[in-house]
């Protein structure tokens, strides 16, 4: 299912609301972004129109640029604490973590503590098994660039919404590693995955001998000055926390990562973020600026061959990724999305986070704000989440949907019932109740996300097309 992707939602997809990758990049590709510096009053147009269509509680925006930085912020932590949001206020920024993880990654190599070609199971324990391919090894530098073939997520892994990692356990990682077999070659192609940057910073973290969060801190944010980054929820991060929302405005449950924490589970402000852009654009001059260099120095080209002929790339560096010259990473848990990126060249860095996990996101703020000419979301993208009328459906009608359904060998979803209830849960995502609205269209609160069951003609249930988060609807095949 796709419900909470958590992952870079490329900007083919988001970023530009729909344009085809050969049209991004030709936008990209019409020269260098123009000049002018986006005034505070035109961002603050955009952020006040994302509140008020309920794509967000409280959004944040911070640029740092030659003439200095910039917060703009509107809306509020919260529906009920109207406190407004600012700069220090802390959001969830899931998969932004990457990049962090990834920058450990280049300061290690730096120090000569690994190499980018080290196999992953040099820094596990003995009794580990990673899978292998053809004789080749996953190395950390597969890990970091998402070409290590392993999957999205280990497909043991079940969330619970309410506490996403429930019983799951660093041992379970290496169990689901010992039984998996990969089903492409290694290096050969790009997909992406919370699994493969999760066991990254598990080896790195051992290499050095402490936990992951002491490695972050002691890497990243001490030598940074990163005042609020971190995984705990100190009493000063839990009173600076805006609390997180799911698209239709109802709380939603904090994400404490622990095993998966490398891949998603810092928590920030923008004022930090900006912090650590200045580092990478040299404003700010600091030990990690040639780990800073190091990750852009590793460039894995994701456009097909004739393609690349005629139009500038999309790459994959250590953690960043890179479309038409622009760098970036987002992110998005439970309740938060979020947004980072530079342009180099003009030496302009960008912030953006939000408390609501809109299926729009807000990538087309980032990157427009990056290069004007890439277009903002409008229309239905932005439209407010759709009402939904909730009917009652019989026990026994509920009772045929139940069973397993395939996208592919990694994507799956399952349907359970409990009396008059219907709960639906995949590969990576967790159980959730979804509502009849027909007794065919089931809909979930927590997401925006829907499932319309096929019948045939001797009234058997087929497939489950899932409508929702976003994209082409996705078909998925019951095999029981």
């Amino acid at each position: 299912m796709r419900f909470l992707s958590v992952g870079p939602r490329l900007i083919v997809v988001v970023a530009l609301g729909g344009l085809c990758l050969i049209a991004a990049s030709q936008i990209l590709a019409d020269g260098p972004p123009p000049g002018r510096v986006v005034a505070d009053s035109e961002i603050r147009t955009m952020l006040t129109e994302r509140v008020a269509r309920r794509q967000s509680v409280g959004i944040v925006v911070g640029i740092i640029e030659p003439q200095g930085r910039r917060i703009v912020a509107y809306g509020t932590r919260d529906l009920v604490d109207r406190q407004p949001v600012s700069g220090d206020t802390v959001f969830e920024i899931g998969s932004i973590t990457k990049v962090f993880t990834s920058l450990i990654l280049a300061d290690m190599v730096r120090r000569g503590e690994v190499a980018l070609d080290d196999p992953v199971a040099k820094y596990l324990p003995p009794d580990v098994r990673v899978p292998e391919r053809k004789g080749r090894k996953i190395t950390l530098v597969h890990l970091a660039t998402h070409m290590s073939g392993l999957p999205r997520e280990a497909l043991n892994f079940q969330p619970v919404w309410e506490n996403w990692e429930s019983g799951y356990s660093e041992r379970a990682l290496y169990e689901f590693l010992g039984s998996h077999q990969l089903a492409g070659d290694i290096g050969s192609e790009q997909e992406y995955s919370n699994l493969g940057v999760s066991l990254l910073a598990i080896a790195l973290a051992r290499r050095a001998a402490m936990d992951f969060e002491t490695l972050v801190r002691t890497r990243i944010e001490d030598p940074l000055g990163l005042e609020r980054t971190g995984w705990s929820p100190t009493p000063d991060v839990m009173s600076r926390l805006a609390p997180g929302h799911v698209y239709t405005l109802d709380p939603a449950p904090g994400t404490n990562l622990r095993v998966f924490a490398g891949a998603g589970g810092l928590r920030s402000t923008a004022n930090d973020l900006l912090q650590l852009l200045a580092a990478q654009l040299g404003y700010e001059r600091t030990p990690l600026e040639p780990a800073m260099a190091a990750m852009l120095k590793v460039k894995v080209n994701l456009m097909p061959p004739v393609v690349r002929l005629v139009l500038r790339g999309q790459f994959q560096h250590l953690g960043w990724m890179e479309t038409g010259g622009l760098i970036f990473h987002s992110g998005g848990t439970p309740g938060y999305r979020s947004f980072i990126g530079f342009d180099p060249g003009r030496r302009l860095g960008v912030v953006v986070l939000s408390n609501v996990a809109a299926t729009a996101g807000v990538d087309d703020i980032g990157m427009h704000l990056l290069n004007p000419r890439l277009p903002l979301l409008a229309g239905d993208a932005l439209q407010p989440p759709k009402p939904r009328q909730e009917i009652s459906v019989q026990a026994d009608v509920l009772e045929r949907y139940v069973g397993r359904y395939d996208y592919s060998a990694t994507d799956w979803i399952t349907v359970t019932r409990a009396g008059d209830q219907l709960f639906i849960g995949g590969s990576g995502y967790p159980t959730v109740r979804f509502y009849p609205e027909s007794d065919v269209a089931f809909f979930a609160k927590t997401f925006d996300e829907q499932i319309v069951f096929k019948v045939d003609r001797e009234a058997r249930v087929i497939e489950a097309l899932d409508t929702g988060g976003g994209g082409d609807p996705k078909v998925y095949k019951r095999i029981r």
